[in-house]
């Protein structure tokens, strides 16, 4: 099949199921009503699935032969964020957008699964589309794999809607795509006081800020330059009034390298810079250091097979190189299960205001851009069952 023509005839279907999505988003573990159209969609197909827990959805299209056999994933979650930009299909739901593409990412992978549905006669392979929850709380990937309900994959593709490439060209780099992201919450315990007097007190604030400080040693003198390394703390709570030592200080923070080797260290290095910096100031401390998913890292021949996929929908020119950004995805989870390759596909256009960040309370899209994930879908697919049948 001509896949991107296919793809095409099918774009007023994806971009209405985006926008549909876009109206109507839900949180991470809350994505009911998104599962619940995803799944009508799927039946309409007639393509069967099974659910994981509430909302996690994997569908099978078994073609003529049960190998190999080949997932399709994308992400369903939205972010607590208030939409500020007066799109005619902005969100519905208060406080809470598809600031991160998800709706993209579905309107995407239902029109691959529609696509192959209609030519299935044409597959050699079994596809498992998987539909993921919870990939903000970076947990919703663990839930699909521990279902037991996905099995053995010989290969899996993942993609991301990307502001920082222009529409037309998608990125399939072989190695580290993603960091590794870990999160930690800190409480420094001092003894609080009056402000005016605090040689009878012990201060969480003053030694939190030493922490804070100490801890971008670790990033400037303790691991190889060569090495990406993020320690950030985000929040610092502390304190009731002008004139009052408080007793106690609570910090929260995220973790990112590419190494696996140095994000196993990391939680211990940091503890040890919390803890020795604490004693010297006579405070104590308690650490919580949590959800520490791996690095995302696309495989070399996954890479070779993707990039190959792209110029056969968009030409040699819509192949793009992008270093690894320092971003968190729990698709890593699956690459380190199977081999498999994970895409950027732009989406910036900035005559259509299409280039804010992901996050962003303005965040929007190019839908221009849908067609050409759900093509690489398509298309890697076909690609990868030659080169795994």
């Amino acid at each position: 099949m001509n896949v991107m023509e296919e793809v095409l005839k099918q774009k007023e279907y994806t971009i209405s199921m985006r926008r549909m999505f876009h109206r109507h988003p839900e949180l991470s573990m809350k994505e009911n009503g998104t599962a619940k159209r995803i799944r009508a969609e799927l039946d309409k197909m007639g393509i069967p699935y099974e659910t994981v827990g509430e909302t996690g959805t994997i569908a099978t299209l078994k073609g003529k032969k049960d190998h190999p056999v080949i997932g399709l994933r994308c992400d369903i979650d939205a972010l607590p964020i208030t939409e500020v930009k007066n799109l005619e299909f902005k969100s519905e739901n208060p406080g809470v957008m598809h600031a991160c593409g998800h709706d993209g990412h579905i309107s995407m992978l239902l029109t691959a699964a529609k696509v192959l549905s209609e030519h299935r006669d044409e597959l050699n392979c079994t596809v498992k589309f998987i539909f993921q929850p919870a990939e903000e709380q970076m947990n919703g990937a663990l839930q699909i794999l521990n279902s037991g309900k996905l099995g053995e994959l010989d290969t899996v593709a993942g993609m991301h809607i990307f502001p920082y490439l222009k529409t037309g060209t998608i990125s399939v780099d072989p190695g580290p795509r993603y960091t590794s992201a870990g999160f930690m919450n800190i409480k420094i315990i001092g003894h609080s006081g009056h402000g005016a007097m605090p040689q009878y007190s012990v201060d969480p604030i003053y030694v939190g800020a030493k922490v804070i400080d100490a801890l971008q040693s670790l990033v400037s003198r303790e691991t190889n330059p060569m090495d990406t390394v993020v320690v950030s703390i985000c929040t610092f709570h502390a304190g009731t009034l002008a004139n009052i030592i408080a007793e106690t200080a609570e910090m929260s923070g995220t973790v990112r390298t590419f190494n696996p080797e140095l994000q196993k260290k990391l939680p211990g290095m940091i503890e040890r810079v919390i803890k020795s910096t604490c004693e010297a100031y006579r405070a104590s401390y308690e650490l919580d250091y949590y959800t520490d998913i791996p690095a995302t890292i696309n495989d070399k021949h996954c890479s070779e097979i993707a990039e190959e996929s792209v110029k056969k929908i968009l030409g040699e020119e819509g192949v793009i190189h992008y270093e690894g950004t320092p971003g968190g995805e729990d698709f890593s989870y699956f690459l380190e299960k199977f081999p498999g390759v994970y895409a950027f596909i732009g989406c910036r256009n900035e005559e259509k205001d299409c280039c804010y960040p992901l996050h962003h309370e303005r965040f929007d899209l190019d839908e221009e851009a849908l067609p050409n994930g759900a093509a690489f879908y398509v298309q890697y697919l076909l690609d990868a069952q030659e080169k795994f049948g």
